[in-house]
């Protein structure tokens, strides 16, 4: 048996104290010719598969990096769009990373108050 998370609620229902413990997420980098045979969509500002599954790629991983520059949200580390980008042709060949999306801190939040009753 393992412990992936421990999470403190008070009596109130508030969240204390929170702590992952991660096993490594499973990622699947593929490179891409255009157009993109992954349908992606923006949903909870994040970039993620809404339709196609193919080598390790499956509905509902995020985009995690696009030319080995990671992304946060819906924004390359450089500040471009992820959909804009992707969009471009002249941006191929393009090397993506897909893997499980993070909990957001708003996400645990829920997630912990869950725990009360």
């Amino acid at each position: 048996m393992a412990i992936f998370s421990v999470y403190v609620v008070n009596k109130a229902g508030g969240l204390i104290y929170q702590l992952d413990s991660y096993a490594p997420r499973a990622e699947a980098e593929k490179t891409f010719s255009y157009p993109l045979d992954l349908l992606l969509k923006l949903h909870d500002e994040r970039v993620l598969v809404a339709f196609g599954q193919r080598d390790g790629i499956r509905v509902g991983h995020a985009v995690l990096a696009i030319n080995g520059m990671d992304v946060n949200g819906k924004y390359t580390a450089d500040g471009k769009e992820v959909l804009e980008y992707l969009s471009n042709p002249t941006n191929y060949p393009v090397s993506i990373r897909f893997g499980r999306p993070r909990l957001t801190s708003n996400e645990k939040l829920m997630l912990a108050s869950m725990f009360h009753s």
